[in-house]
């Protein structure tokens, strides 16, 4: 049987009323008590299948901090009768892991199943990875193995084909109001906050259960007997926990993504808040500030070329004024691009005018427009009937520019928003000037 929280109690020569954290008092003693899983634990959730049907498979949960990863995999194994097994990839090498596979053969031919939890398992390389693929095929283990990064960047994939991977929620407002109503029931009296603080609170835990717990617990030790702690006496004595951000990470590519579509979607106020987050997070201004140049060749274009020097201007500008004023031109620039008229035609003019480029190999320039240095460039035609566009009427004299043997093609057709609408009109006068001539 797996052990009970009693039992390890137990085992360690320590009883319940033991000196602990609020936390791991109320951690949970069954899956019904987990809160913001429901989507995998109830009934049609896939945890809740599993276990209804008495076949646990392999699985990754993947979650940030303090949703009840841990406490997850230790009541399946409670759930399911199996014998828990806990390592930490951070602390674990493979003399360690042996031991584990080892001990678990040995459990398996006694009639014990063993669950493996593996915390933090995206630290192991993969060839350590690898090592787990002959005991999860074989049954030896049930893996369950818990990481705050995207498995997809950080687990093999032949590891993630024999496992599931399972997306645990951050604790939500009411997921959070039920652990704080569990913590008042614990110490037997009210949170000694008022009710704007207790809202401060929960937002600083920012979706972190043990961590909201452990502000709560600080909240009960920091009031005076019957005082209340307002949002100014809590954010003093409390310290608000980090967003979690990784500039190396998935964060750092989903809040950028988050930046970029909110400029391409006209709307300033998200843009301005992912830009935003970005900064508090700590990440470099002038990567934004390089991305800010993207989006304006991008996505906004012609149809207005002042956003590509609004952009470039802004980079400059925090190059020479650092921060915090000069976070205060790339804001200007991430407010210009989303209000900006869009157009992503030349992006596109020049993805079609590469997939040309390269079907089309090594084709020469009609001789017309080539120079003629020398004699024997005269002989062979170069600049033959070349027409001075200047001297044209409209300074357009319509002439083929494409490769002889090669058809015309539109790479480049404005959507005619903002000031591509009159390169639009000169476009289309000029393409029935071609036609004509031709």
């Amino acid at each position: 049987m797996a052990q009970t929280m009693t039992d390890l109690f137990a085992a360690s020569d320590l009883s319940q009323d033991a000196p602990r954290p609020l936390a791991d008092k109320l951690r949970p003693t069954a899956l019904s008590e987990v809160v913001g899983q429901d989507h995998l634990l109830g009934p049609e959730g896939a945890l809740g299948r599993m276990l209804s049907t008495g076949q646990l498979s392999s699985i990754i949960l993947w979650g940030p901090p303090g949703v009840g990863k841990t406490t997850i995999a230790r009541l399946l194994a409670q759930e399911t009768d199996l014998h828990f097994e806990a390592i930490s990839a951070i602390f674990s090498g493979v003399k360690d892991l042996r031991a584990v596979f080892e001990a678990a053969q040995h459990r398996r031919d006694l009639g014990q199943g063993t669950l493996l939890f593996v915390d933090e398992i995206h630290r192991f390389n993969r060839a350590q990875q690898d090592g787990f693929l002959p005991y999860v095929e074989a049954g030896t283990v049930t893996l369950v193995g818990a990481t705050t990064e995207n498995p997809s960047f950080e687990l093999n994939g032949a590891l993630l084909s024999r496992c599931a991977v399972l997306v645990l929620n951050r604790i939500d407002a009411e997921s959070a109001e039920t652990l704080l109503g569990r913590a008042e029931q614990e110490i037997g009296r009210s949170l000694p906050l008022e009710d704007r603080a207790r809202q401060a609170l929960i937002d600083m835990a920012d979706g972190d259960g043990r961590y909201l717990l452990n502000l709560a617990e600080q909240a009960f030790t920091l009031a005076e007997a019957g005082t209340k702690l307002s949002v100014e006496q809590l954010s003093t004595a409390l310290q608000k926990r980090a967003p979690a951000y990784d500039k190396n990470r998935e964060e750092h590519y989903n809040l950028i993504s988050a930046l970029h579509k909110s400029v391409r979607g006209s709307d300033p106020d998200a843009a301005l808040y992912w830009f935003a987050r970005m900064i508090e997070g700590g990440e470099d201004p002038l990567f934004i500030a390089r991305r800010l140049v993207v989006m304006a060749s991008e996505d906004i274009s012609l149809a207005d070329p002042t956003a590509m020097m609004v952009a470039g201007e802004a980079a400059r500008a925090f190059e020479r004024l650092g921060e915090p004023e000069g976070l205060i031109p790339l804001a200007h620039a991430v407010v210009h691009l989303a209000t900006a008229p869009k157009s992503n035609a030349s992006y596109m003019g020049l993805k079609r005018a590469r997939a040309a480029a390269r079907d089309t190999g090594s084709l020469m320039p009609p001789k017309h427009i080539l120079n003629a240095p020398t004699k024997m460039m005269k002989d062979q035609g170069y600049g033959d009937g070349y027409e001075y566009d200047h001297d044209a009427d409209g300074s357009f004299s319509g002439q083929n520019y494409f490769p002889d043997g090669m058809e015309r093609v539109d790479f480049y057709t404005p959507k005619g928003l903002g000031r591509e609408g009159p390169i639009a009109e000169r476009l289309k006068q000029w393409r029935a000037i071609r036609k004509s001539k031709a």
